[in-house]
């Protein structure tokens, strides 16, 4: 497992995992690459011989950060691979100056959140009927040291 950070070229398979793993509601190629190109993003991502298998992106402003993005091929799930893009984002959060750290998540995705929880973030709020098809989101903070 090879983890480094996003280039311009890793949009594209990320888009191929990003409908895999979303198919109701996937960023397009363009979102990815506005965002990669936004000069705020930070992405993570794991590599099994040449092949993106996990991968997570945020944007910074001023202290504050939002993840975006972090998933995982379904056949590398509950292998740590989402914990070791949640820190990398995080702890470069932190050389960034950020004190505070967003994100959102189904209220259906049990595992996601647990992930979150685990490594500190906790409920604020709800978004009502936030997913294209509908579904709440939770918003989720973490304040970092």
């Amino acid at each position: 497992m090879n983890g480094r950070a996003w280039k311009f070229e890793d949009i594209e398979p990320i888009e191929e995992l990003e409908r895999e793993c979303f198919p109701g509601a996937p960023w397009n190629r363009r979102a990815l690459a506005d965002s990669f190109l936004s000069g705020r993003f930070f992405g993570s991502l794991l590599e099994e011989d040449g092949v993106i298998t996990a991968y997570g992106g945020m944007s910074v402003t001023l202290d504050e950060a939002e993840i975006e993005l972090i998933a995982t091929a379904e056949m590398y799930r509950r292998c740590g691979r989402g914990q070791k893009i949640l820190q990398d984002l995080l702890e470069e959060a932190k050389k960034r100056g950020v004190k505070r750290v967003f994100l959102e998540v189904r209220v259906s995705n049990a595992p996601a959140q647990l992930l979150y929880l685990k490594n500190g973030f906790t409920g604020v709020y709800a978004r009502s009927r936030y997913y294209p098809d509908g579904e709440d989101a939770i918003v989720m903070k973490k304040e970092l040291a």
